[in-house]
């Protein structure tokens, strides 16, 4: 969300002093450690402190620009077929491929999401993105199941796989994270599989 001092004159440049601020608190993310404040951004962006604060009010305005958007309506592959299972599950691994290789900024995002002062509509992780993916490869099934209940079954194999999962099975349960992919998988497949069956028995 662009603030009206960007949106005021010289829009190019602003932009690119807005893009660079992103990339450097990205790129702390990345290194690890705790989520980067403005002034650290500004400074790894040899941006002064007073002009980063005219892009981003906040640390938590920053974070969530610098959360990886992804912004598609689908993330089905081609010639997915109309399997509802098949479906879901390749979703489901592309959505892993992509938690995976954001794992640095998700984690970040999950912080902030825990804070009493957050607001959800500002906070991506908290944007439902994926269950509109779900509900989307899942949309073969609406012959044998509600509109309610393909939302549910969506919802269900969300709580099962994301970066609260990831973070779960890794820092707790100890696993690696292909380990903890395959979990993922594997609980989306048997979700999936007994909501379908629970379907096709009544």
């Amino acid at each position: 969300m662009s603030t009206a001092y960007e949106q005021s004159g010289r829009t190019r440049q602003k932009q690119r002093t807005r893009n660079d601020l992103i990339a450097a608190a990205r790129e702390l993310i990345t290194q690890g450690g705790s989520a980067p404040t403005v002034e650290e951004a500004a400074a790894a962006a040899s941006i002064s402190r007073t002009t980063a604060y005219r892009y981003f009010r906040s640390q938590a305005e920053l974070l969530a620009a610098a959360h990886p958007e992804v912004e598609l309506p689908s993330l089905l592959p081609a010639g997915s077929g109309d399997d509802p299972e098949t479906r879901l599950l390749a979703v489901v691994a592309a959505f892993v491929e992509i938690l995976l290789e954001f794992e640095p900024q998700q984690r970040t995002m999950l912080r902030l999401s825990l804070e009493p002062s957050s607001q959800p509509d500002q906070l991506p992780l908290r944007q439902g993105r994926a269950i509109g993916w779900f509900e989307d490869a899942l949309a073969p099934a609406r012959d044998r199941l509600s509109e309610t209940a393909v939302h549910r079954l969506a919802i269900a194999v969300r709580s099962a796989v994301g970066i609260e999962a990831l973070v779960w099975l890794v820092d707790v349960a100890g696993l690696s994270r292909d380990e903890a992919a395959d979990v993922m998988l594997s609980s989306a497949r048997a979700i999936v599989r007994a909501a379908l069956a629970e379907g096709a028995d009544a």
